[in-house]
């Protein structure tokens, strides 16, 4: 917009021969400007998954689900790309690591069957149960402390998880509350330290009230 005011500004001082060639220009900018995806705007390549999302959450999570919780969790792992490949070797909508998703095929196989992390039903399965199993893992006062838990545990492991729980509790913090207690507190290396903790920040502070917005149910730790 500020772009747009000095344009405006600079019209003003145009001998009226060159006014006609800056308006034009404006127009075109102004086009431009309406074409460009709003900011925090759910992509549409996630609209194709969101059927899918809400039936496999509901399956394991029952009607109250927080769909605009896992849906940013999805849009953080993979952005919503059923071929997505990180370069340390995570797949999928889910971005299982083979030897995460391997194993977990064997703890449901029923729901499961055979690994197939680029399938995107099964990823959306895979993810939706692998945070049920998390979060039967771990505790909290509140729903939102309990999901930072749970999100921290999908992206790091729930090992380390525990870890950080007791090395808050030693360290005087509550061990009970990710939020500004156990989230400052780990042993992990700096670069897994970061990514960890703008993992679980980012999904539950700027991807969840984006799609809770957007209709797609609530979430954990807003409406």
């Amino acid at each position: 917009m500020l772009l747009l005011r000095l344009l405006i500004l600079a019209m003003l001082l145009l001998h009226p021969r060159r006014l006609v060639v800056a308006l034009a220009l404006l127009l075109v900018l102004a086009a431009t400007l309406v074409a460009l995806p709003a900011w925090g705007a759910v992509p549409a390549s996630a609209q194709q998954y969101q059927r899918l999302l809400t039936r496999s959450a509901h399956a394991y999570w029952g009607l109250d689900a927080p769909i605009a919780t896992m849906a940013g969790q999805i849009h953080q792992e993979s952005a919503w790309r059923a071929n997505a490949r990180s370069p340390v070797g995570a797949q999928g909508l889910a971005q299982f690591m083979p030897a995460t998703s391997e194993w977990f095929a064997t703890v449901y196989p029923a729901a499961l069957g055979d690994n197939q992390p680029y399938n995107p039903a099964w990823a959306l399965r895979a993810l939706v149960l692998y945070d049920r199993w998390i979060y039967a893992r771990v505790s909290g006062p509140n729903q939102c402390e309990r999901w930072a838990k749970t999100l921290s545990g999908y992206n790091g492991g729930l090992g380390w998880v525990q870890r950080d729980q007791r090395l808050a509790a030693s360290r005087g913090a509550d061990p009970a509350r990710w939020f500004d207690h156990v989230e400052h507190h780990t042993s992990r290396a700096d670069w897994a330290r970061r990514e960890n903790r703008g993992y679980v920040r980012n999904i539950l502070t700027r991807w969840e009230p984006m799609y809770a917005a957007a209709g797609w149910g609530r979430g954990v730790c807003g409406a």
